[in-house]
Parts: structure tokens; C-alpha cells; sequence
């Protein structure tokens, strides 16, 4: 029988990249998130490009959205051998000490309880299928601070501790543990919804940086992590682009 993946965020960016790369690898793919059109299209592009895939619209930070995708991968047509827990994001750039509230709650909600959620619906279909395999798409952001970036660093803290966390609790059940953390990756909406749809702010981002990172890169290594041979597990994966030694430290091109 196909395995099936289930990949959240697949509406664009990574996650759209991912169930792309996954399709073409032979899963049968349900790829989540909330704009349905933008997943039919994904999913009438794998279909046409030879490869099987669902749409399942799901909203993470809601308990009966995530529990309907949970019904969706009791009817998939395989067992779900791979969760791809990719959705997530940032908002703003302020200080600690001028941060909003709101954004907070955002972040913490999609990227950590949103991650949360969705490991507890789709754990025991995981499970049932002999050999199930968790990512946990975080960030280098999840393993050291920037200034500007409280709000979203510790979002992304914490979904790297409930990795770490989930695989000791997993030990020795028919489950692994990948978290697959990217650096500089330069997406279409990314910076745009950290920046209320400032379009040059999100670009500034990657202004002269000679080869940032693109969807497609972090999809090919998702892919790589989760078809080695069952026994081996990736704990983490940390890419970044060539230009980007570190957090704080970008080469970038004069203009």
C-alpha cells in the first residue's frame, strides 16, 4: 500500500515544497492548511506532475479543525508512515520591552500549541503503522536569540524542546524524531507576514545575500531525513545558506 504523508503549512513556501518533493517520492500526500484554492492547485499540479495527493483544509490553532484532519488520515488510502509539521511564522521585530502581546499569543499559538495539536491527533495513526516518522520544522531560531526576534525565538524554542522532548518520551516505540531547523530561507510570504505585507522590509531581509536558501532546499532535505532506513533517525538537521555563518553573521553583496 502508498504510504501517506501529511504535511501542515502546504499552502505555499516550505510546506507547499514539501508535499511537492514527497509526492515525487511516492507518498500519498494530505497537504493542510487553511486556503483550500491554493490547495487545490497544489494538489492539481501533483496530480498532473504524476503523483497523488488530498487537500485537507485544517487550521491549526483550532482543536475541531485538527480533529477533522485526524479523520481525513483515518480514510487516507495508506498507512500514515510521515507527519511533516511544518506550519508556522513570525510576526514583527520590536524589542522585548515594546513587543505585542498579540503577536506573541500568535506565534506561541501556531507554532508550538499548533504543533502540539496536531502530534496528539495523528500520534496513534503514526504508531499503528509499524514505522512512523515525526519532523518538526523549527529554526536556527530555536537554538539561539537575535535582537528584535524575543517573540519568535521563543516560539521556536520551545517547538524545538517538545522535539527533543517527544523523542525521549517515544523511546523504544516504532516512532522517530526529526527536527529539521533552516536558517536564511527566502520564501514568498515569510517576511511579508512578519511585516504586515511591508513588502521592502521583507525583501531587505535577503538584500544582497548571494544565494539564501529557497523552499525547494529545506523540502530536499526534509525528504532526505525522512526516507533513511527506519532505523536511523536524524535528530536534528540545521541548514543554512553558504553566506550565513550565523545568526548575526550574513555576507551580503554591495548593490
Amino acid at each position: 500500500m502508498t504510504s501517506v504523508a501529511i504535511v501542515t503549512g502546504a499552502s505555499s513556501g516550505i510546506g507547499a515544497a514539501t508535499a511537492r518533493r514527497l509526492a515525487a517520492e511516492g507518498f500519498h500526500v494530505l497537504a493542510a492548511a487553511r486556503r483550500a484554492e491554493r490547495l487545490a492547485d497544489l494538489v492539481a499540479e501533483i496530480t498532473a506532475a504524476g503523483g497523488q495527493a488530498t487537500a485537507v483544509t485544517c487550521d491549526i490553532t483550532s482543536d475541531e479543525s485538527v480533529a477533522t484532519l485526524a479523520e481525513a488520515a483515518a480514510q487516507a488510502p495508506g498507512p500514515v508512515t510521515l507527519l511533516v509539521n511544518n506550519a508556522g511564522g513570525a510576526r514583527g521585530l520590536d524589542p522585548v520591552e515594546s513587543g505585542s502581546v498579540a503577536d506573541w499569543q500568535w506565534m506561541y499559538d501556531i507554532n508550538v500549541l499548533g504543533t502540539l495539536r496536531v502530534i496528539q491527533a495523528l500520534l496513534p495513526a503514526l504508531e499503528a503503522s509499524g514505522s512512523g516518522t515525526i519532523v518538526v520544522v523549527s529554526s536556527t531560531a530555536g537554538l539561539t536569540v537575535y535582537e528584535g526576534g524575543g517573540g519568535y525565538t521563543a516560539a521556536k524554542h520551545a517547538q524545538t524542546a517538545i522535539a527533543g522532548t517527544l523523542r525521549l518520551e517515544l523511546c523504544g516505540r516504532p516512532l522517530r524524531v526529526i527536527e529539521i531547523d533552516p536558517g536564511m530561507v527566502k520564501t514568498d510570504e515569510f517576511g511579508l507576514v512578519r511585516f504586515e505585507g511591508d513588502a521592502e522590509r521583507a525583501a531587505a531581509v535577503y538584500a544582497g545575500v548571494p544565494g539564501p536558501l529557497v523552499a525547494e532546499d529545506v523540502a530536499d532535505c526534509i525528504a532526505w531525513c525522512a526516507t533513511r532506513p527506519e532505523h536511523v533517525n536524524i535528530d536534528r538537521l540545521v541548514v543554512r545558506p553558504r553566506a550565513q555563518a550565523a545568526q548575526h553573521k550574513v555576507h551580503r553583496v554591495s548593490q
